[in-house]
């Protein structure tokens, strides 16, 4: 388990209007190009096995950033992972986390490892609390969501297809998710949650843990958070393209036209 800033992912260099990224002695010209970089490596060995000497070093490159999620400037701004910065690492390995997902497993050299994420660490989350805020609140109900999905396929799966609430649409698993049904979508949910607990969230730590899903360290937080959702949700199963259309329809955000009071 750690905690980090997020502050440089990666270098970022800008040419011709182009956000390019630098890792290591290696320009990609999209964020996409790393992903699917550091995507190949993972996905050529078998689960268990080391990296080879070329590979190793794009990790080790990957691994060059700063980690805390603390919003203090003074603070150092290296790599901290369980105060494991001072430590040689020795090897990196394929390893399986969570739901049988792949990812590389850091190991030091007293022999204490560390999973890490490739996808975190490229994306480059915005320094934006309110939405470091938002991910937490999904770890903190991504089993309750599985459930959710993993019954309704047990109560009307036909040969491993079911349809989909919306369309009914007979659907693989993997093409399917878990929507919140308007008008309690999850940003309204998480909003109203923050508002009638009177949530600061400038005071509100987070640490990455073994799962490398983003969590409250305070655990009452989470389990605060679940309460509420399981509460206020309503879910259904629909397909990926449906729940993604829907994306960001119920994020009221201010404009430059609102008029406030003041």
């Amino acid at each position: 388990m750690f905690s980090y800033n997020i502050k440089t992912y990666a270098s970022i260099y800008t040419l011709k209007n182009n956000i390019m990224i630098k890792i290591g002695d290696k320009i990609f010209k999209y964020k996409k190009d790393a992903l699917n970089h550091y995507k190949s490596i993972l996905n050529s060995y078998k689960l268990g096995d080391s990296l080879n000497k070329a590979d190793f070093n794009d990790l080790i490159d990957l691994l060059d950033y700063d980690f805390s999620f603390s919003t203090d400037e003074n603070e150092k701004s290296d790599i901290n992972v369980d105060n494991q910065e001072n430590k040689e690492i020795i090897d990196i390995k394929i390893a399986k986390v969570q739901f049988g997902a792949r990812c590389f497993e850091v190991i030091y050299s007293d022999y204490s490892n560390w999973l890490m994420s490739y996808i975190l660490m490229i994306n480059r989350p915005k320094e934006n609390l309110d939405s470091l805020f938002s991910i937490a609140c999904r770890s903190a109900i991504q089993k309750d969501i599985r459930d959710v999905k993993k019954k309704y396929f047990y109560h009307n799966s036909v040969k491993g297809l079911v349809k989909c609430q919306e369309t009914n649409q007979l659907s693989k698993w993997e093409d399917l998710a878990v929507d919140h049904r308007q008008p309690n979508t999850f940003s309204v949910i998480v909003d109203r949650f923050k508002e009638l607990n009177k949530i600061d969230v400038n005071k509100i730590e987070f640490y990455v843990n073994e799962e490398n899903n983003l969590v409250f360290k305070n655990e009452i937080l989470s389990e605060e958070f679940r309460n509420y959702h399981k509460e206020k949700a309503n879910l259904r199963i629909v397909r990926k393209e449906c729940n993604l259309s829907r994306t960001g329809m119920a994020r009221i955000k201010r404009t430059n036209n609102d008029l406030t009071i003041k």
